[in-house]
């Protein structure tokens, strides 16, 4: 493995126009804390829309047995987040995969790593703001008899997400805070009103049987399972923002894990609960769209309705914000490495974000929102599904790639315990397969013909094909270039 480059920074004179004398126009700053973290990463995930939008489906294909998917990919993450954190304590870097995967397997698999990183994390986010206008389309209509195109939302949103996004990350994280503690809350009401009023038939834990584990749609729903985590290992790309790092950045990412892991459990399990334990997979395939609705009218009554319908609108917003805030730190760290254009590694001169990393997002969700809307794609099936797809398996495979990477760095390093080094390869093991098994359902995730399914996973290994490509060109005539890949950030 050829050793990452430490690429420096670069320190505009004294007295530039827009910079403080002295400060690097490429570094980024913050006072991130632990639980400002968490809740940048938790709210990428949107349990809410996560919750309203696909459990539904995870019933519906896995049976009572759903809880048990999200506590397996729970448990599995949570090993992989022992190496990962080591890694973070250990080198210091702050570009999370695309670094850690140059340490351990090279800097052509460190550059295919990135690219891949910046092409997944677009993929959610973009792909998102089908649902995200569907979904401000028909509360809006629901409240105000309003209908108005669903694309004129997402534009909206584009804007927010952007201006937000170029404040800095203290101010995103504060409101992210406020969003995420709003939807858990409504989520906590819907839970404690089933269990108050004891369920559909009395409260029971069959849902944990071996008979509801040994269902065959467990395995299919992995996919939904995994994807539902999406986001959490960005905690490490907010090293250079986060007070004491060696600290926050590892109670971050396994609060994140946790959190995420039991709610989704305990949520799944009581909306079983609510539905009952022999009619709950009929009625979540029924009418998957509208299920927690109508479970929520029922026990909640419809105040708890309207607002959850408001808080799905910010749960999905709050995603797009966390979304973007991680693209722009991949494509800023890629473009200091040489990977990217170099005008995206410019911090704002007073905001100190990645604002131009950030424009150059922005833009590119306003041309395929836009290209969406001009083709009349379903903004649901097209945009949401088929955009997503790609960035969610990308998400697994760099997991995947992490683990062994970090097996292989570990391995040199006397100064880790033999346990973190064989916790590491366990994880390895587990999240090969379930990337395995999350590639062979494809078709669980999409429902699209076989022929579509094999374009959406090839976007992938092509993208890895891609970053390898460019790594040895780089190599070849601007080694300079390729040795500052996946170089301390």
């Amino acid at each position: 493995m050829d050793p990452a480059i430490n690429p420096g920074t670069t320190t505009r004179p004294a007295g530039t126009a827009g910079t403080p004398p002295g400060v690097p126009d490429d570094q980024l700053k913050g006072s991130l804390g632990a639980t400002g973290i968490t809740a940048m990463v938790v709210a990428a995930a949107a349990p809410l829309t996560v919750m309203t939008g696909i459990a539904p489906l995870a019933i519906a294909i896995g049976g009572i047995g759903a809880p048990a998917g999200y506590l397996a990919a729970l448990v599995v993450l949570a090993i992989f987040a022992v190496g990962f954190t080591t890694m973070t304590r250990v080198t210091g870097g702050a570009g999370a995969f695309y670094s850690y995967i140059t340490l351990g397997l090279g800097r052509s698999v460190g550059a295919a790593a990135g690219l891949v990183a910046v092409m997944s994390y677009n993929a959610l986010q973009v792909g998102l703001y089908g649902l995200l206008g569907l979904q401000f389309q028909a509360t809006v209509a629901r409240l105000t008899g309003l209908t108005l195109p669903w694309w004129l939302y997402a534009f909206g949103a584009i804007a927010v997400v952007w201006a937000l996004g170029r404040r800095g990350i203290d101010v995103g994280a504060r409101l992210l805070g406020v969003l995420l503690a709003a939807e858990t809350l409504v989520l906590a009401v819907l839970v404690v009103a089933i269990v108050v009023r004891g369920g559909a038939n009395g409260l029971s834990l069959t849902t944990f049987s071996p008979e509801a584990l040994r269902d065959p749609g467990l395995i299919g729903i992995l996919g939904f399972c995994f994807a539902a985590f999406a986001g959490f290992e960005s905690t490490a790309l907010y090293r250079r923002e986060a007070r004491h790092p060696e600290r926050s950045i590892p109670r971050a990412t396994f609060g994140a894990v946790a959190f995420l892991g039991l709610f989704y459990a305990l949520v799944v399990w009581a909306v079983v609960q609510a539905l009952g334990d022999t009619e709950a997979r009929a009625a979540a395939g029924a009418d998957p769209v509208t299920l927690f609705t109508s479970v929520m009218d029922r026990y909640a009554g419809a105040w708890a309705t309207d607002v959850m319908a408001v808080l799905v609108l910010t749960s999905v917003l709050a995603a797009q914000i966390a979304f973007h805030n991680a693209i722009n730190r991949y494509s800023f760290t890629l473009a200091r490495d040489g990977l990217l254009p170099a005008a995206l590694a410019h911090a704002h001169p007073r905001f100190a974000s990645p604002a131009r990393a950030g424009a150059a997002q922005s833009v590119l969700a306003l041309v395929v929102v836009a290209g969406a809307a001009l083709i009349g794609a379903d903004p649901y099936l097209q945009l949401v599904i088929y955009v997503n797809t790609p960035g969610a398996i990308g998400i697994m495979a760099l997991q995947t790639l992490t683990s062994v990477a970090v097996v292989v760095h570990l391995r040199r390093r006397p100064d880790v315990s033999a346990l973190v080094k064989w916790i590491s390869v366990l994880a390895a093991v587990l999240l090969t397969a379930a990337t395995g098994l999350m590639v062979r359902h494809v078709g669980v995730l999409t429902g699209a013909p076989t022929g579509t399914n094999a374009v959406l996973v090839a976007i992938v290994p092509a993208a890895l094909l891609l970053g390898v490509v460019l790594a040895q060109l780089l190599r070849a005539r601007r080694p300079d270039l390729y040795a500052r890949i996946g170089g301390e950030s």
